[in-house]
């Protein structure tokens, strides 16, 4: 067992030696350019945090609301989605993704189903409205993704939504 152990060390000790010391020839040296803000500004996409629409920080894409165990569009929602329509036509390096969510009542598959069925309505709107299908995409979270904790009436009124995340395409 001593034998196999120091045998083993032997192994090891022969491969490190064996790797040498690196010569300041064997690195490349690459020089390290910093952008002017200028460069930054026309180069950086604009960065999403993946609250998308719920954090409130994107401009001209609006979460939109939907009563107690409905998925139907209402005047209200037409006027959000209409100018979600408009931000999505003028930002084309961005999909978006069409998160449907539920409250905390029923049950895990039922709030899913609700929650595609929502973010379902949501899409098939935006492309009455022109925008391309091909820049949508559809998910849901039924329940498990809360904007706001709680069973009150006012947590599950605003967890019944539907937000969007643009993703770089």
């Amino acid at each position: 067992m001593l034998r196999k152990l120091t045998f083993a060390f032997a192994a090891v000790a022969l491969v490190v030696a064996c790797k040498g010391k690196q010569t300041k020839s064997d690195v490349e040296s690459t020089p390290i350019t910093t952008p002017t803000s200028e460069t930054a500004v026309e180069s950086t996409p604009m960065s999403f945090d993946t609250a998308g629409s719920d954090s409130g920080k994107i401009p001209g894409l609006e979460t939109v609301h939907f009563g107690y165990d409905k998925s139907s569009i209402d005047a209200e929602n037409k006027k959000i989605l209409q100018g979600n329509a408009d931000w999505i036509k003028k930002n084309g390096g961005y999909k978006v993704q069409i998160e449907g969510h539920c409250d905390a009542r029923g049950t895990i598959e039922y709030n899913l189903a609700l929650g595609e069925r929502r973010a379902n309505a949501v899409k098939a709107y935006l492309v009455s409205l022109g925008v391309p299908a091909a820049r949508l995409s559809v998910i849901s979270y039924g329940k498990e993704k809360p904007v706001e904790a709680g069973e009150s009436e006012a947590a599950n009124a605003k967890n019944r939504r539907a937000n969007f995340l643009p993703v770089q395409q």
